[in-house]
């Protein structure tokens, strides 16, 4: 396999794929994501519905904001959190690349064994 034909999660960067990934590897991380993609919330309102505090809250969405996967506005005293789905476009991106090698490796393999077979 050349380097070209490798998925690399390391290739989009520290903020690219594999942040993604690990950002999203936590269960709560992955509800407060999907509880964002209703519409923007701040902590306390999703402290509010997850069985988690204000300061747990906070800590995770500082976690998708380093992966590029939240982005914050001040409203008067309070801070609200949007979903960015840009970064989830590049996994999604990602992940249609590695389906399509394997696509084609599969299909090599399936020549190779009507040829042989």
């Amino acid at each position: 396999m050349t380097p070209q034909e490798r998925p690399d999660a390391d290739a989009a960067g520290p903020d690219g794929v594999q942040a993604v990934f690990a950002a999203l590897a936590d269960p709560t991380r992955r509800e407060v994501v999907a509880r964002l993609a209703a519409g923007e919330q701040s902590p306390t309102e999703l402290a509010d519905v997850l069985p988690i505090t204000r300061q747990a809250v906070s800590k995770h969405l500082a976690s998708l904001d380093a992966a590029g996967l939240v982005r914050a506005r001040r409203v008067g005293r309070e801070r609200r959190y949007a979903l960015e789905p840009a970064p989830l476009t590049e996994v999604l991106a990602w992940i249609g690349d590695v389906g399509e090698q394997w696509d084609r490796r599969l299909a090599r393999l399936t020549e190779i064994v009507d040829r042989d077979g």
